[in-house]
């Protein structure tokens, strides 16, 4: 971990007045009438840039189409478009993309918000470092029969890592550390590289981050909290994409459309992509196992996630956690369940675990 430390910049402090920053927020939105006032009137009440936003309703059967319309006739710096047939998240996404003229754009879900002061934060880097062509910071995430906790808005640093490490380091971990309100993106790199892609439903945004740092150096906003992040029962990852079957499938297929796209731009591809294929080898079988550690198990969860590793990673007999998967279907759920404690971890290897998952969400990785 230590080879995955960035270049550490306190914040530069502005002496002059200066223009403006624009930034166009895009704001897709399908029946979340119940939460789009928040998001909306956390983007306008920004200081320090001028913000331009769209709203595209998505055919929505909620009020969100009369909540947007006010806002449209109380400021002149919201748009509205209202589709009349559903034409998809990706597609709206891409649309508002087209849209976005300013110098820079963000994609805000509409059942997310803004903290103070986090587009300023998040636009001083890039203006500072243009060789950056996004940032991402700290979300706040929250559930939805919760009050907003209390956000850290004071300035903190800037971590800035060159952008094909920062690829590197996610082939290692194989997850996104992204929850997406937090993402200021360069406009002039994101016309240059494209939209989201249609066949990743789940994973198109970490697609998206992935291909931006093979064209760009990578920002974080460390300390402060950028946004807040509603986490709900209705919200797609958990309504569609619910399962650690779905959830890998859907990284492994964003992992092969960079590796076939752009071999050429990515720093010992093949070594990579070994990497990649190992380790989602490896989560797919270690959710394999906690499944009989939990005592619920679902034969055909089980045998989803044994096949996606073998169709990754075709080696997997190597995998030592492919010889306790069988070992637990020898001893059935029962015995498993009891003997938990004893499979998963030691004391100490869960500490070191736990230690290190605190030592990458701090350095933003995780």
């Amino acid at each position: 971990m230590s080879s995955w430390s960035a270049r550490v910049f306190d914040i530069a402090q502005t002496e002059h007045p200066r223009p403006p920053i624009s930034v166009g927020v895009v704001i897709p939105c399908y029946n979340y009438g119940w939460c789009l006032r928040n998001c909306v009137e956390s983007v306008l009440s920004q200081t320090g840039v001028g913000v331009r936003v769209l709203i595209i309703d998505d055919a929505s059967t909620d009020n969100s189409v009369r909540l947007a319309a006010e806002f449209v006739s109380a400021d002149p710096r919201v748009e509205l478009r209202v589709h009349a047939a559903n034409h998809g998240h990706i597609n709206t996404y891409n649309e508002g993309l087209e849209w976005a003229s300013s110098t820079y754009t963000m994609l805000l879900s509409s059942d997310d918000i803004l903290t103070p002061g986090s587009l300023r934060r998040a636009c001083d880097l890039l203006e500072a470092h243009p060789e950056v062509g996004f940032v991402y910071g700290r979300p706040l995430v929250f559930r939805d029969d919760h009050s907003l906790p209390r956000p850290i808005t004071k300035n903190g640093r800037w971590k800035i890592w060159q952008g094909h490490e920062w690829f590197e380091i996610r082939c290692c971990l194989t997850t996104n550390c992204i929850r997406s309100p937090e993402v200021v993106m360069r406009s002039s790199l994101l016309r240059r590289v494209g939209g989201f892609r249609e066949e990743l439903p789940h994973a198109a945004d970490f697609e998206m981050w992935m291909r931006l740092a093979l064209h760009s150096d990578v920002g974080y906003v460390c300390g402060p909290h950028q946004a807040w992040y509603r986490d709900h029962p209705m919200g797609m990852h958990h309504q569609q994409f619910g399962t650690t079957l779905a959830d890998l499938t859907q990284i492994w297929t964003a992992f092969q459309l960079l590796f076939r796209d752009y071999a050429r731009m990515i720093p010992h591809c093949r070594r990579l992509e070994e990497t990649v294929r190992r380790r989602l080898a490896q989560r797919a079988l270690l959710a394999a196992c906690r499944v009989y550690d939990w005592g619920i198990v679902d034969p055909a969860e089980v045998a989803g996630l044994e096949e996606l590793a073998v169709t990754i990673y075709g080696d997997v007999r190597t995998l030592s956690v492919m010889r306790g998967l069988r070992w637990r279907k020898r001893m059935g759920s029962g015995p498993c369940r009891m003997l938990a404690p004893c499979l998963v971890l030691t004391h100490t290897q869960h500490l070191c675990r736990k230690f290190r998952r605190w030592h990458l969400h701090r350095l933003g990785l995780l």
